[in-house]
C-alpha cells in the first residue's frame, strides 16, 4: 500500500495516476471525497479528512509501504506559518504513531534556508522536524517554481493585457512541471531507495527568467507583444490580498519574491542530470496555459 496526501492537488494527482497505472494498491488522502472521486472510481481507497488531526493520518497512514507527504494550501489561513506548523506536528506525530518508514515529503528549492524564504521557511523547519523520527527513511523532493503557479496569471493577462509579479523580470530561476515532479515520486515511492534524511532537487529543464516565460506565453496565446511588468512589493501585496489571499499569506509571498531576487532562494545542488526534469515550458504553455486562457 501506498498512501499518498494532498491527492486532488497537482502532485499528488500525478503521483496517484501513476501508481494506480502501474497496478499499486493506493490510498489516496484529501479533504473532500468528490475531488477524490476519479481516483477511486480507478481503485484507490480514500481517506477524508484534516491534514492537521494526527489521529487520522496516523490511521490513513497505518499499513502502508510507504507514504507522500505535503504542506496542503490554505492561502486564506489568517496566520500561515502557524498553520504550517500545526500540520508538520500532525504529520509527524501521525508518522511516529503509525510506524511509517519511508516518506516522500514535498519540499522546495530554498529549503535549506531557515529563514527569509516566506512560506518555504516551514518547509525549512518540517525537513528538520522530519529528521528527529526515529526509524524513518525521508526523501525531501525540493521542487522548483511550478510551471503551473502561471496559470494564477491569466486573470491579469486577460483582464489588464500584462503579464506581472514582484519577481524580477530578468532574474534567471528553475521551473518545472509538477508532472515531472509526480513522477519523480512515484518512482521513489516504489523504489523505496533512499535512506535517512535525503533530500533531492528538481530544477526543471532549465532556468528562464519571467520575462522568457511571458514571451513564450505570450506566443501561445496569440498575443506576441505581451509584456511582463514586476510590481513593487507594496503593489504585490495589495494585489494578492484584493485576489483573496489573507494578509499573513501575501506577506510571506512578498517575502519569498524578496528571496528569490535577493539570491537566498536557488538551488544548492547546482544542474545535474538527475534533477533536470524533461517537461519543455513551451509544450506546457501550449498544452494547459493556452486552453485555460482561452476558455476563460
Amino acid at each position: 500500500m501506498i498512501t499518498i496526501m494532498g491527492a486532488s492537488g497537482h502532485t499528488g494527482r500525478a503521483v496517484a495516476e501513476i501508481l494506480l497505472k502501474d497496478g499499486q494498491k493506493v490510498r489516496v488522502v484529501g479533504r473532500a471525497r468528490d475531488r477524490l472521486q476519479p481516483l477511486i472510481d480507478r481503485g484507490a481507497d480514500a481517506a477524508v479528512g484534516d491534514a492537521a488531526d494526527a489521529a487520522f493520518l496516523a490511521a490513513a497512514f497505518r499499513g502502508s509501504d510507504s507514504v507522500y507527504t505535503l504542506m496542503p494550501p490554505d492561502p486564506t489561513h489568517p496566520d500561515y506559518r502557524t498553520y504550517q506548523t500545526k500540520v508538520g506536528e500532525a504529520i509527524a506525530k501521525a508518522v511516529r504513531d503509525s510506524g511509517v518508514k519511508h516518506l516522500v515529503f514535498l519540499s522546495s528549492v530554498g529549503a535549506d534556508q531557515p529563514s527569509g524564504t516566506g512560506p518555504i521557511a516551514g518547509l525549512h523547519e518540517h525537513e528538520q522536524r522530519l529528521r528527529t523520527i526515529p526509524g524513518l527513511n525521508s526523501l525531501s523532493l525540493r521542487a522548483a517554481y511550478f510551471f503551473e503557479n502561471h496559470l494564477l496569471s491569466l486573470g491579469l493577462i486577460k483582464h489588464q493585457g500584462v503579464n506581472g509579479s514582484a519577481l524580477a523580470g530578468d532574474l534567471p530561476i528553475a521551473m518545472t512541471a509538477t508532472a515531472d515532479i509526480g513522477r519523480e515520486a512515484a518512482r521513489a515511492l516504489r523504489a523505496r531507495d533512499f535512506t535517512g534524511a535525503a533530500v533531492r532537487e528538481l530544477l526543471g529543464p532549465r532556468d528562464f527568467t519571467f520575462k522568457e516565460t511571458t514571451s513564450i506565453l505570450g506566443k501561445a496565446i496569440d498575443r506576441p507583444d505581451l509584456a511582463y511588468v514586476q510590481f513593487p512589493y507594496e503593489a504585490a501585496f495589495d494585489g494578492m490580498v484584493t485576489m483573496g489571499l489573507s494578509k499573513s499569506m501575501a506577506s510571506l509571498y512578498v517575502e519569498m519574491s524578496r528571496g528569490f531576487n535577493e539570491g537566498r532562494i536557488r538551488s544548492v545542488e547546482g544542474r545535474n542530470l538527475r534533477n533536470t526534469t524533461p517537461t519543455r515550458f513551451e509544450d506546457f504553455a501550449a498544452q494547459i496555459l493556452a486552453p485555460a486562457y482561452r476558455a476563460m
